[in-house]
């Protein structure tokens, strides 16, 4: 058990969950026709969080922004407590796109990580 959980529990939702691989790389959470857009290497979207149901909202809504965009980008889930927390978020879910965390603590609507995609991508 990671020092993160035991000190907080689990997410900030307050869900506890349990230990997870490292890293889950995630070609589609519907297991559908997403393939195409989060194969390719352009962008690099990591989702921060241990597993719990914002954190797969957050991962899900992300994954319809990529698509409405026609993004090309690679989508990782990492939920393990010791590396999330080497990105310096205290709570989670966090989301970090190509190098910067750009929210955690929240969970991001489609159309707000849209927003923040498209500023990226100009």
């Amino acid at each position: 058990m990671s020092i993160l959980k035991k000190i907080f529990g689990g997410c900030s939702c307050g869900t506890e969950v349990k230990e997870e691989p490292k890293v889950q790389e995630t070609a589609c959470s519907c297991g559908g026709a997403c393939h195409e857009i989060v194969e390719g290497n352009k962008m690099e979207i990591r989702v921060l969080g241990p597993g719990c149901k914002n954190c797969h909202t957050l991962e899900n809504n992300t994954l319809e922004a990529v698509k409405e965009l026609n993004i090309e980008a690679t989508i990782s889930h990492i939920t393990d407590f010791a590396e999330i927390a080497k990105y310096g978020i205290m709570s989670t879910p966090g989301l970090w796109i190509d190098g910067k965390v750009v929210s955690y603590g929240k969970v991001l609507s489609k159309d707000d990580i849209k927003r923040i995609l498209e500023k990226i991508v100009k």
